[in-house]
């Protein structure tokens, strides 16, 4: 993976560069400008998200894997169904967060032309695209792209909030003071988006816990050669990603004065071109020199920061699916170098396909909202599963495999019944947001209050079903073992150290 050269350094801006994706730069701000501290919220979560990971999972799962999540599961309970079980938890959770960087790139290319281009067209154009450079590259080669993208970013965002900091006089209240102006003090306070407040905190749920689940970000763990160097690629992730996500707030906030409601929802409903036009309205304004670099530089800035997320996306499933379901558990471990690169390559096109078809189905949703959806998937899955492997001794096989069943199918199920799915779009509307013209069964947007509890839940009752076949004896010595690996880093890369 990357042959573990990569440093700390580079590692965590390129986490940062995975991380900070079309949601977070298109959806967020758009998000903000559309219901204010409700869609700050996304922020908040996204980057408090990142102290899990610190503190639970960078360390050992640098020292337990090689190459996917399921390496680090099956060390501990040596069973090829949690293999296959994993991987596929890796694949839906991959083609969730890639459905929200089509739609994104969708509706970049859509607005460059113009309205030419629909988004229909544009997203397969775009995820065809996508799919040709992602089986032409490799994991070193998109490392270096999410740096770059990363640093690009950067600039791009730390150079509008400058310039919106000059239009208000370099003060945040005079921002917010020109907020509560035009769209009234409730917009500064919860309530705008989540009427329920229930549905925000399940949706903060998703987003705090469901980062340490996320396989594409756990995989860049393995390219670094320590576990010290895994956990400072955290900390540099959290500088990059905190301060990134501060600056959302002046865009969004920026973007609701200076564009207004009815701009915003006119070129997207769902508000993902808010960043873009607040970019040509920062720098001149539409049809000036100034303007049209603006727009056409920051689109460009956004398009990369897609292009490389997807990029780690499939690579992520590919791998998975090559190294997990077709090499560890289909053919035994048997199969050579060159027919898995062939297998990774066709696994891509099968992702990448399925993930036009589903964007194609939520064109009309928010970017930040559909990748919430993914968290809330990987936090019900991968995360119960993740944590008691570390740090339960009875947990087993069984539990792992009800674990990541049930908390995938779970949350699947409540999406479909959903508000996301399930509703009556106004007979004004000729492109309706609900794919199914009927009242949601399930009442909140995200599932997470109910189907991470579910995941454990799951987890638990398997581990209690596999129980009986269990050899209490050899379990709880693969389990000292694993502890044992995972918090010294003994036998990583060949070395040994003996313990009693």
């Amino acid at each position: 993976m990357a042959g573990g050269k990569i440093s700390a350094t580079q590692n965590g801006i390129a986490i940062a560069g995975d991380y900070m994706s079309a949601a977070s730069f298109l959806g967020i701000t758009g998000l903000i400008a559309l219901n204010g501290y409700d869609g700050f919220m996304y922020s908040v979560g996204w980057f408090i998200a990142y102290l899990t990971v610190l503190f639970i999972v960078a360390e050992p799962l640098r020292n337990l894997g090689k190459y996917t999540l399921a390496d680090m599961l099956v060390y501990r309970l040596r069973d090829p169904r949690v293999r296959m079980y994993a991987a596929v938890s890796t694949i839906v959770v991959s083609t969730f967060y890639m459905i929200a960087q089509v739609v994104g790139a969708g509706s970049l290319i859509s607005l460059l032309s113009g309205g030419v281009l629909r988004p229909e067209l544009a997203i397969p154009l775009v995820g065809i695209l996508m799919i040709v450079y992602v089986v032409v590259g490799g994991m070193l080669a998109t490392t270096w792209v999410q740096i770059v993208k990363a640093v690009l970013l950067m600039f791009a965002t730390i150079v509008m909030t400058f310039l919106i900091l000059s239009r208000f006089g370099f003060s945040f209240s005079n921002l917010l003071g020109q907020v509560e102006a035009r769209s009234g003090a409730e917009f500064l306070g919860a309530g705008v988006k989540y009427k329920n407040p229930i549905d925000l905190i399940s949706l903060c749920m998703a987003l705090v816990l469901g980062t340490a689940g996320l396989p594409h970000i756990l995989v860049r763990f393995y390219t670094v050669p320590t576990a010290q160097d895994a956990r400072k690629s955290v900390v540099w992730a959290m500088v990059l990603i905190g301060a990134f996500y501060v600056m959302t707030a002046f865009m969004g906030n920026a973007a609701n004065v200076l564009l207004g409601r009815d701009a915003i929802v006119a070129a997207n409903a769902a508000g993902n071109m808010a960043a873009p036009l607040l970019a040509q309205a920062l720098f001149g304004g539409a049809g000036t020199v100034g303007g049209e670099f603006g727009l056409a530089f920051v689109t460009a800035v956004a398009f990369a920061t897609i292009l490389a997320v997807v990029a780690g996306l499939t690579i992520s499933a590919s791998t998975s699916f090559t190294h997990d379901i077709y090499n560890g558990v289909l053919r035994g471990g048997q199969v050579g170098e060159a027919e898995q690169f062939k297998v990774a390559r066709l696994a891509t096109v099968a992702v990448g396909l399925v993930a036009i078809g589903l964007g194609l189905l939520a064109k009309n949703q928010n970017v930040a909202f559909l990748v919430a959806l993914a968290f809330a998937i990987a936090a019900s899955a991968n995360l119960p599963v993740i944590l008691f492997t570390l740090f339960w001794k009875k947990f087993n096989a069984t539990g792992a495999i009800w674990g990541i069943v049930g908390g995938i199918l779970t949350c699947l199920a409540l999406i479909a019944v959903s508000p996301n799915i399930r509703g009556i779009d106004p007979p004004e509307k000729t492109t309706g947001r609900h794919v199914v013209q009927a009242a949601p069964i399930f009442p909140l947007e995200n599932p997470g209050i109910v189907s991470i509890p579910a995941g454990f839940l799951f987890a638990v009752l398997g581990t209690m079903v596999g129980a009986a076949r269990r050899n209490e004896g050899e379990d709880e010595r693969r389990f000292e073992e694993m502890q044992f690996r995972a918090y010294t880093g003994s036998g990583v890369d060949g070395t040994v150290a003996a313990h009693d």
